[in-house]
């Protein structure tokens, strides 16, 4: 098979195949977390910092809410906004860091118009640790903060790196098809440096075509968070407080709570009032 290095993410066509698969769970809990521990009336515009594809932003768009998204590959951002075109929503997503944004940023998708701060927000499968370091970690929940008002949300995924012993898994395979496309991703640990606070991690895509199969092979520097060093950063960005956590089941009626094993985690932050 013929083997082609690359960012993933320029391919966002395979990448949102391969991501797509459980976006009705993720939807449904972020929806019913919404309502559980925003203390507001009502939530109804969103923002997801590093939207990627928008594989959830346009799915929440279509069912009524104003939903907006930034991200630095500027491929994703395009083939999310076709798709929002395609299907008659506003194109909603702009080129932006997730650790260095304004609401401001987002005022040539809302027609011109002043941007009213969020009611939630949502970043669900480790994008957060591609932030190369603490800095560029807190200035992103600062700038979150900024975007989304008092008493909103931020839903927050990520894996952390257990405090002591292994992690419990180190690879995993799956796959996804739409239509003739078929795509195979692996995923892999190559390993953690804990004084770097770094995980290298491959990935590929196999990709079948009726025409053609090739393999796409990538490898990113993660920043590994335990679940002391997360606290830390919490409590240090200074502007959130944490509501609930919950594992990857999506499951709202099932919290859990965080010691120094746990691995999979979805934080939900309350927005703290304004001083």
């Amino acid at each position: 098979m013929e083997v082609q290095s690359g960012d993933l993410y320029d391919y966002p066509k395979y990448y949102d195949l391969v991501f797509g698969s459980d976006w009705k769970a993720e939807l449904d809990f972020l929806e019913g977390g919404f309502a559980e521990h925003a203390r507001l009336p009502h939530v109804r515009r969103l923002l997801e910092p590093a939207c990627g594809t928008g594989r959830l932003l346009y799915r929440f768009a279509k069912m009524g809410y104003d939903a907006a998204g930034n991200d630095l590959n500027e491929k994703a951002v395009a083939f999310c906004n076709a798709r929002l075109k395609r299907h008659g929503l506003r194109e909603s997503a702009v080129v932006g860091d997730m650790s260095d944004f304004r609401l401001a940023d987002f005022r040539p998708v809302e027609g011109g118009r002043g941007v009213k701060p969020f009611d939630a927000a949502f970043n669900t499968i480790n994008s957060f640790r591609h932030l190369p370091n603490e800095a560029a970690a807190e200035a992103h929940l600062a700038c979150v903060g900024s975007a989304v008002r008092p008493g909103g949300v931020y839903v927050l995924g990520l894996h952390l790196t257990p405090a002591r012993g292994a992690p419990e898994s180190d690879e995993e395979s799956w796959s996804a098809r739409r239509g003739e496309l078929s795509v195979v991703s692996h995923m892999w640990s190559e390993g953690v440096d804990r004084r770097r606070r770094v995980e290298t991690v491959g990935m590929s895509f196999d990709v079948y075509t009726p025409t053609r199969s090739f393999r796409l092979v990538n490898r990113s520097g993660f920043r590994t968070y335990t679940a002391r060093q997360m606290a830390d950063l919490i409590d240090k960005a200074g502007v959130w407080e944490v509501a609930a956590v919950y594992d990857f089941a999506y499951d709202l009626d099932a919290p859990i709570e965080i010691d120094g094993r746990t691995e999979d985690v979805v934080y939900v932050l309350r927005r703290k009032p304004a001083v």
